[in-house]
């Protein structure tokens, strides 16, 4: 007969094995708030005219050191940071500010149907006054798809006079202007409506755009919003398999409309209304990109995105690059501990901040 302490050990690894992987074991589909990993939330005034007021919605965290300022990719929100601002303020000396872009989150703006790539920057360019006045600290963009695409047309047009560095994760040219014909057909295979936030939260990682549970749990609630009525034009089935709901060509009036009682959660922008915006953002951003004469990093899911034009000048130097292998678009959700270690890396020998102290690199 084994020893006690043997028979002690398999017991707790089959008790520890029963409970962790036991058939039918649910995951926690339930919303997080931002405070869990941002410090402060508020809103940036930016005055049009006399009588005319934007709100910018930002989180922050930290009171000292660089500025990071996150811009996040269409249809998501300043949210979709969360996790990774957790991280990269564990990591180095630094300041936090996540914005939610025009149209976005919880931004309102005056004209929020002008996503403009000029009139997005321009806006970058007034929040940084409104915080920090005539003399900003210095600061490091980084921005996600979109988001990424809005930080070059931000950098290239000098908005930001403190401006350090500038990250842009996986978007480029080419790939951008590739994916812009098939794009209409992508939104419309999404859900247009939800039962509940859980569901909507269930369905970003089972459809995998977000492959990190803890992040759809925080940054979903920025994409999608209460519905204040039901909208007559959306056809969605019933719960399906952990309760996602899916868009159906056909379906009985009497459940099709039982089921629009109970879905009461939409997107929070129709992405596919801003088509024509689509190639603004993205014609010419490689040779913007390269133009910008602060540091640069690019991260990338797949080499495969690179163009010619960025292959060149990475060849020549101009820009740092890493690729971040079994990420989904979402790089900064999917792998915020990666994210967060390529850009300290990269701040700390630019010499733009330290490693915390204590902190194990």
């Amino acid at each position: 007969m084994p020893p006690r302490h043997v028979l002690f050990n398999i017991t707790i690894v089959c008790v520890l094995f029963f409970f962790l992987y036991r058939p039918g074991r649910k995951r926690d589909f339930s919303p997080l708030s931002w405070s869990q990993y941002f410090e402060t939330m508020e809103d940036v005034e930016v005055w049009i005219s006399l009588t005319t007021l934007n709100l910018f919605r930002i989180y922050c965290s930290g009171s000292h050191g660089p500025v990071l300022l996150l811009l996040h990719g269409g249809g998501h929100s300043a949210l979709s940071w969360a996790v990774f601002t957790a991280v990269i303020f564990n990591r180095i000396n630094c300041r936090v500010v996540a914005m939610d872009l025009r149209a976005h989150g919880d931004t309102k703006v005056k004209d929020p149907g002008d996503l403009s790539a000029d009139t997005m920057a321009r806006d970058i360019g007034k929040v940084v006054e409104a915080l920090y006045g005539e003399n900003p600290p210095p600061i490091m963009i980084v921005g996600h798809s979109m988001g990424g695409a809005i930080a070059v047309h931000t950098a290239s047009a000098n908005h930001v006079p403190s401006l350090l560095g500038l990250c842009v994760i996986d978007v480029v040219e080419g790939t951008a202007m590739d994916a812009l014909n098939s794009m209409q057909n992508f939104l419309r295979s999404r859900p247009k409506t939800f039962k509940s936030l859980e569901n909507a939260i269930e369905w970003s990682v089972k459809s995998g755009q977000i492959r990190n549970i803890e992040s759809a749990r925080v940054s979903m609630g920025g994409q999608v919003k209460k519905c204040e009525e039901p909208s007559g034009s959306s056809r969605v089935s019933n719960t399906i398999g952990e309760g996602i709901l899916e868009e159906e060509e056909e379906e009985e009036e009497e459940d099709d409309q039982e089921v629009k009682k109970e879905s009461i959660f939409t997107w929070r922008v129709e992405l596919s209304k801003t088509e024509k915006y689509w190639e603004g953002w993205f014609r010419g951003l490689s040779a913007l990109f390269l133009s910008c004469s602060v540091p640069k990093l690019l991260l990338l899911a797949g080499v495969d995105r690179l163009d010619k034009d960025l292959t060149i000048g990475q060849m020549q130097g101009k820009f740092q690059m890493q690729v971040l292998p079994q990420c989904g678009h979402a790089v900064h959700e999917d792998a915020p501990e990666k994210v967060a270690d390529a850009l300290a890396t990269f701040m700390v020998r630019h010499k733009f901040t330290d490693f915390k102290e204590g902190y194990l690199w």
